[in-house]
């Protein structure tokens, strides 16, 4: 197996005029991995993937990707990589099996393999009983299974999911999920966008993006281990009083409620942090409960991203 990642970039950053949308990003993605981007819409995921895709010319930096550098070998690599948008974007006026065959041609596939690998498809993704439903009929869910099959019908060692779930279900979203462990049990490369805490959660590793900066970047159980801040729940029978006060509270960054109580960040200078937050709403007359619990990702994503002023990269 090549143990050279299959992708790598070093001070990536592209500018649109005065926007900086990318900003000196670096990454090592190994192969047969699921790695995600995680940030909000316009913290540069988009445009980080059309370059690694060839798409889009950096404006500074250097990418590899599988061995070919970008975009001055775009063409040498469209043959190994798959593509998914967060838009449907196959012909609706073609049916399942029309829009499998007119992929396969445009990678030319050889005919024999085509029609074998269509038929494996349409098993695979569960769309063996509508095989000839126009595309532009079917559910959010059905349209997300064809996009994959369609994407990986060229059998790509590296796949690019670009928001892939943002107009499904939840249980459309988990089953997607599985097929993308079981392509990457194969050997298939993964690089997925997304906004959900829940599915970043769910990559062997993780860049959180914030206006095109690389904020973070790990395997999401280390970066829950090692957030510097202490993470409080609190409960009391006043929660609009208690938010006030905790607010008040030198030393907690953030606050959010989940709820009858509340989830905040609380600086790692504080010292025994609980039992000052617990004396802080006392002296506002809250009793309540304090204690520290286990980080989650959305706690390494605002610690992260939190001070990041106006002034920072877009």
């Amino acid at each position: 197996m090549d143990e050279s990642p299959a992708i790598e970039a070093n001070d990536l950053t592209r500018r649109f005029g005065k926007l900086v949308a990318v900003d000196h990003v670096d990454l090592r993605v190994p192969r047969a991995q699921i790695y995600g981007f995680l940030g909000p819409n316009g913290s540069g995921k988009s445009t980080t993937i059309r370059m690694l895709c060839g798409l889009l010319e950096p404006s500074d930096g250097e990418a590899k990707v599988l061995g070919l550098s970008m975009p001055e070998q775009a063409e040498a690599l469209r043959s190994k990589i798959g593509y998914m948008t967060q838009r449907f974007s196959l012909y609706e006026d073609l049916t399942v099996r029309e829009n499998l065959e007119f992929i396969g041609e445009i990678y030319s596939v050889p005919r024999r393999r085509r029609r074998e690998r269509v038929e494996e498809l349409l098993h695979l993704y569960n769309l063996a009983d509508r095989p000839n439903q126009y595309a532009g009929t079917m559910s959010g869910g059905q349209r997300q299974r064809l996009a994959l099959a369609a994407a990986t019908l060229h059998e790509p060692e590296l796949l690019f999911l670009d928001e892939p779930t943002s107009a499904v279900d939840p249980q459309s979203r988990r089953d997607f999920w599985e097929s993308l462990f079981a392509l990457c049990d194969k050997g298939t490369t993964i690089l997925v966008s997304t906004h959900y805490m829940d599915e970043a959660e769910r990559c062997h590793s993780l860049a959180i993006l914030d206006r095109g900066v690389l904020v973070a970047n790990g395997p999401p159980r280390r970066l829950m281990k090692d957030i510097e801040e202490t993470v409080l729940e609190i409960e009391s029978d006043d929660l609009r009083a208690t938010r006030a006060a905790l607010d008040r509270i030198e030393g907690v960054e953030s606050v959010a409620q989940l709820g009858t109580r509340f989830h905040a960040l609380v600086a790692a200078k504080l010292d025994r942090p609980a039992e000052t937050v617990r004396a802080g709403l006392a002296a506002s007359a809250i009793e309540a409960h304090v204690k520290v619990v286990d980080a989650s990702l959305e706690d390494v994503f605002v610690a992260a991203t939190r001070g990041r002023g106006e002034d920072a990269a877009p």
